[in-house]
């Protein structure tokens, strides 16, 4: 399909369908129409369950606040890291059905001579605005339904702005599947205006999980889900931009993708776009359906050939992330994701957080597998570790890596998340790992390359945010990523607490 025929889609309501704006009957809603219920459900079961910290949301932004340091900061570690995720989770008195609601908020976590330094301020996006001028919730979304809610009349309109950040060809850029990049100042974190590749692209989805190989082009994609189309965006290292459109059948929900030198990577889970079910009145999420007679679908696309995909089977099985891919000069792929057996917690697990309930987690793992293009038949081995947010070494994108960076859970725990960071040797199957402790809930952690040119894969700083439940507190820390069980180089306190969020990224001084 080409662009102009993907750009008249969007005139007749892709950009809306995106994220599921159609006409909605809050009957549809699963667990009906939010409207006061998952808030009284929280507030029960706060005292009882510690974790639920992590889900609290924030209703104003924070301050600029140094943070106290432990140990000493490496000399060469200088700059800014940017995280992003959901901070808004209640308004009046609704609170959010659904992990992936709430509105973005970055946090800034500034390394200077003098320290840490954070801050927190929410995206002023379209949907903030406007719904935080009223008082309440005004529209419907990924997957809650709003009692007097309004559906979306265009994805933007319900931008949340909450997911991810890339710092790319001199912008930085808050990212949200369903809709438009939004642009941000990475210094002071005001809100810019959204990002428009070309007039014919505005409003077209810019998905959470670009790519950015080593000669600083950019890849990433966008689904437009009840047309069953997939956008494929390259943007080069000065922001020229090129894109091509294709027809998927049976369109799943697709959160993150790989790139090798060659190739695009596509792994579809059967968590498929049911579009009556969106007519009938669903919520984006409700209107998606698992079919696991559809296995796992992976979608090969060269980057020469974008037109002309190749279609793979591996096992039935749902994933959020990838970590990496590589082509071994003999037609094989090789890729890393972490796996889970169901898509239970994007549609159970991650809806009982923001009740305050949590009823076990699915079994995680990281699968390898091996996608032969020229015999079109595909290998899946995993290996048993319960862990998620993969990281690389960002020099190593689209090439050959050993090293897989990850959040993991260790021991039995009766709450949600992570108690470890690990570091895997996707080869050897050799881990090292670092236990923050049960009371300690592990966010993703982002690999920073040493500053000498020389350095091999992994040599550099592992950096990364946990809450630690006791103290009420969020640490930010720094580890020398060859030696984790050695503990942190530095770790940095304050006496506030942030929402627990998704991804982020490092932004050198």
């Amino acid at each position: 399909m080409d662009r102009r025929l993907f750009c008249q889609s969007l005139a007749l309501g892709t950009a809306g369908s995106a994220l599921g704006a159609l006409p909605f009957s809050a009957a549809h809603a699963a667990g009906g129409p939010e409207s006061g219920a998952t808030l009284s459900a929280f507030n029960e079961r706060r005292s009882g369950a510690p974790w639920t910290l992590g889900f609290e949301g924030l209703q104003a932004d924070l301050a600029p606040q140094p943070m106290q340091l432990r140990g000493k900061l490496p000399k060469d570690l200088r700059g800014t890291l940017l995280r992003n995720g959901p901070a808004q989770h209640s308004l009046g008195d609704v609170r959010y059905q659904h992990w992936f609601d709430g509105d973005g908020m970055i946090q800034q976590y500034r390394f200077s001579d003098q320290g840490v330094r954070h801050q927190a301020r929410f995206l002023r996006t379209q949907k903030f605005l406007a719904e935080n001028a009223a008082g309440r919730r005004l529209y419907h979304s990924f997957g809650t339904q709003v009692a007097g809610g309004s559906p979306m009349v265009s994805a933007d309109a319900g931008n949340v702005a909450n997911t991810s950040v890339v710092h790319h060809a001199g912008e930085t850029l808050a990212l949200w599947e369903g809709g438009s990049a939004t642009r941000f100042d990475a210094d002071t974190l005001e809100t810019g205006a959204l990002k428009t590749w070309t007039p014919e692209h505005a409003g077209m989805p810019f998905s959470a999980h670009p790519k950015i190989g080593a000669d600083g082009t950019l890849w990433n994609f966008g689904v437009s889900s009840a047309h069953g189309l997939l956008s494929i965006y390259q943007v080069s290292a000065q922001g020229q931009v090129r894109t091509a459109t294709l027809q998927v059948p049976d369109m799943a929900m697709v959160h993150d993708f790989a790139v090798t030198e060659q190739h695009l990577v596509f792994l579809l889970p059967p968590l498929v776009f049911d579009l009556d079910r969106a007519h009938a009145g669903s919520t984006f999420l409700d209107s998606h359906v698992w079919k696991p007679q559809l296995g796992m679908r992976a979608l090969v696309l060269h980057k020469d050939r974008l037109d002309q995909p190749q279609w793979m089977e591996l096992p039935t099985g749902f994933l959020f992330h990838t970590g990496n891919a590589w082509e071994d000069g003999k037609g094989v792929i090789h890729l890393d994701y972490i796996r889970s057996d169901d898509d239970s917690a994007i549609n159970r697990g991650f809806r009982g957080l923001m009740r305050g309930d949590f009823q076990g987690e699915p079994s995680l793992a990281v699968a390898l597998v091996e996608l032969d293009t020229r015999t079109g038949r595909a290998r899946q081995t995993l290996q048993a570790h319960h862990a998620e947010f993969p990281r690389i070494d960002p020099r190593f994108v689209g090439r050959r890596h050993r090293e897989l960076f990850m959040a993991e859970r260790v021991a039995v725990s009766n709450r949600p998340g992570f108690d470890c960071v690990a570091r895997l040797n996707v080869d050897t199957g050799k881990v090292d790992r670092y236990r923050y402790g049960t009371d300690v809930m592990v966010e993703e952690h982002v690999f920073i390359p040493a500053s000498t040119a020389s350095a091999r894969e992994g040599e550099g700083w592992l950096v990364g945010t946990a809450l630690d439940l006791l103290r009420r507190r969020t640490l930010l820390s720094v580890f020398d990523a060859r030696r984790l069980a050695q503990g942190p180089l530095a770790q940095g306190s304050m006496d506030r607490a942030v929402p627990l969020g998704f991804h982020g990224t490092f932004i050198p001084a």
